[in-house]
């Protein structure tokens, strides 16, 4: 294939060197974005008198030909093109003749490639958007089934205070609804159209980038042309998003590793989202939940690698920026992956409420309400709260929960106690009376689940 840009070269170029300048291996992900850019800007070409309808006629059916064969099959992209912008045109122009050397007219490669990044970009976002609600719906239904479901609470992989499991399961819908609204507010930022910038410095004829960037769903055009072809801040800003989308899978991939040990065994996972071992027969492997937990690192790469590139780069496009499309699809594509797993894998995972509810009976998780029994008879909190500290010693030397500690020795360290404490100190009822906004307590769970509802809609 001819280079478009032979004229000016005396001597071919190394193979070798094509092999590694060329692109189309993987910025062929964007050819329907391609073919689409290009019909919204033959048909500004068109109305603003730049280009004939006869050759507008011939382009639309030319790219049309090219769209219709590339999804069925009839055409293969052809891995020595340069990239998928020379492929297409080239395969125009073999079509079509002179009238496919003139799409290119008032157009670079340069806002080609960065309209046709934001174009794949958008949609690829609004899927991984959709993939998180989908994922936040199971999360809030599994929470609903629990809302009087007690497990310990951790602070330090220590028992710390009795909580739902509702309220656990609902703190990753808050985080995920984040994600969502960053990733909704990068698209707002990224949804501005390059196409008209060419090189650098605009073109001489009298296009109407406005026409072009309605046409293909932008909100408006970049301002500053050197800009609109050396900008990869969406880039960046999308793979910074995706990160903490997977850091929250992967820490809740790490919880739903522990919570399906036998040491925990708070839940249960479905068999057709676990593995076994080649050796050992008992085993029930969270195989998908630690591959989530090892892909965040790929995603964390991906926006590193990004970065790096683009720090020492001078304004405008370098060739160093076809770097960011490996990395940027790497990022949207691995994302997507461990939401479509993990959405079936939450579904199907089952609480082991009774277990939970056993290792809440245990660690003392209500001495924070035992102190609070004090200090609502009057007793200092920070006396309470040493008064407590010793009694829990006391338990454990004996081997007794606080429960178990009779009155009278409850009264041998202060005569505030009263046989009330025991019901002060229910697992139930140091949920149920958790008040504050946003807390454990029923009233307040209720309250989250209807706002992640709203969130939803």
């Amino acid at each position: 294939m001819e280079k478009m840009w032979a004229g000016r070269f005396e001597k071919k170029s190394e193979k070798i060197a094509d092999d590694f300048n060329s692109s189309i291996r993987f910025d062929k992900k964007m050819y329907k974005e391609d073919i689409r850019g290009s019909l919204a800007h033959a048909t500004m070409l068109m109305k603003t008198g730049i280009l004939t309808e006869d050759d507008y006629q011939k382009i639309v059916d030319g790219l049309g030909g090219i769209l219709s064969d590339l999804n069925g099959g009839a055409l293969c992209f052809d891995e020595n093109a340069e990239d998928i912008h020379m492929f297409i045109e080239s395969e125009l122009t073999k079509r079509i003749g002179d009238a496919g050397k003139r799409l290119h007219t008032a157009r670079s490669r340069n806002d080609q490639v960065a309209v046709d990044l934001r174009l794949y970009m958008r949609e690829q976002t609004e899927e991984v958007i959709a993939l998180l609600k989908s994922l936040i719906r199971v999360t809030l239904e599994k929470a609903k089934e629990n809302t009087q479901t007690i497990m310990p609470g951790y602070t330090h992989l220590q028992r710390a205070q009795p909580i739902t499991f509702a309220q656990h399961l609902l703190a990753y819908c808050m985080m995920l609804l984040r994600d969502v609204g960053r990733l909704q507010d990068a698209l707002k930022r990224m949804n501005y159209s390059p196409l008209g910038s060419c090189a650098l410095a605009g073109t001489t004829y009298p296009i109407d980038r406005d026409m072009t960037a309605k046409a293909l769903g932008f909100d408006g055009v970049c301002m500053n042309s050197v800009d609109g072809v050396s900008d990869r801040d969406y880039c960046v800003e999308l793979e910074s998003a995706f990160a903490l989308v997977m850091t929250h899978l992967s820490r809740f991939s790490e919880e739903i590793i522990l919570w399906s040990s036998w040491e925990f065994k708070f839940v249960e996972l479905d068999d057709s989202y676990t593995t076994g071992s080649s050796i050992m027969p008992q085993k029930k492997n969270p195989d998908m939940a630690e591959l989530v937990r090892g892909k965040t690192g790929r995603v964390y790469g991906d926006l590193m690698g990004t970065l790096t590139v683009l720090k020492g780069i001078p304004l405008a496009y370098n060739k160093d920026m076809q770097e960011d499309k490996e990395a940027v699809f790497d990022s949207v594509e691995t994302v997507k992956l461990c939401l479509g797993i993990f959405i079936p894998m939450i579904e199907t995972m089952t609480p082991l409420k009774e277990n939970m509810y056993a290792a809440a009976k245990k660690g003392f998780i209500n001495a924070t309400d035992l102190a609070d029994y004090l200090t609502k008879k009057g007793m200092p909190f920070r006396s309470a709260y040493k008064t407590v500290g010793e009694i829990v010693g006391y338990c454990i030397k004996k081997g007794i929960t606080l429960d178990e500690m009779s009155i009278e020795e409850y009264k041998s360290r202060s005569e505030l106690f009263e046989a009330d404490l025991y019901g002060e100190i229910s697992l139930e009822t140091c949920v149920g009376k958790r008040i504050s906004k946003g807390s454990t307590g029923y009233q307040s769970v209720a309250e989250q689940i209807a706002y992640v509802e709203e969130c939803l809609q």
